[in-house]
């Protein structure tokens, strides 16, 4: 079954996944209603304020370094990494790896491929040089 230009994953058709670094949106979403899934939203604040992943925690990418003692799984848990559509969030889960929080996943396609292929009750946005509006 495929919506929205989505393969059979829920990802944009062509999408490269990485089944090493990524966890497919719909696989991250079951994960987090099961618990076993600490989910880092690491989007600015104008876009965490305009939508965001219930159950998500925030902390952007330029403090992540800085603040990466809050990512604090408990002990079930994966922790995996959510941004608008996966390069930024990629860019968190390795610096995640190199601070030794183990296994850190970023979410292929980011909180767009959520909105399209896993969760369409959470809004789709833009981002452009006046900053961000849900489309």
């Amino acid at each position: 079954m495929t919506t929205h230009g989505l393969n059979v994953q829920g990802l944009p058709h062509g999408y490269q996944f990485k089944p090493q670094y990524e966890l497919t949106p719909r696989d991250a979403k079951a994960r987090l209603a099961a618990g076993t899934l600490l989910l880092i939203d690491c989007r600015t604040m104008p876009e965490w304020d305009l939508v965001r992943v219930p159950g998500s925690v925030h902390i952007p990418l330029d403090e992540i370094e800085k603040r990466h003692d809050e990512v604090e799984p408990l002990p079930h848990q994966q922790v995996a990494v959510l941004c608008h559509h996966g390069v930024r969030s990629m860019r968190a889960a390795l610096a995640l790896r190199a601070l030794g929080h183990g296994d850190v996943m970023s979410v292929a396609g980011g909180i767009d491929a959520w909105s399209l292929g896993a969760d369409p009750t959470v809004p789709r946005y833009e981002r452009g040089p006046m900053g961000s509006r849900l489309i």
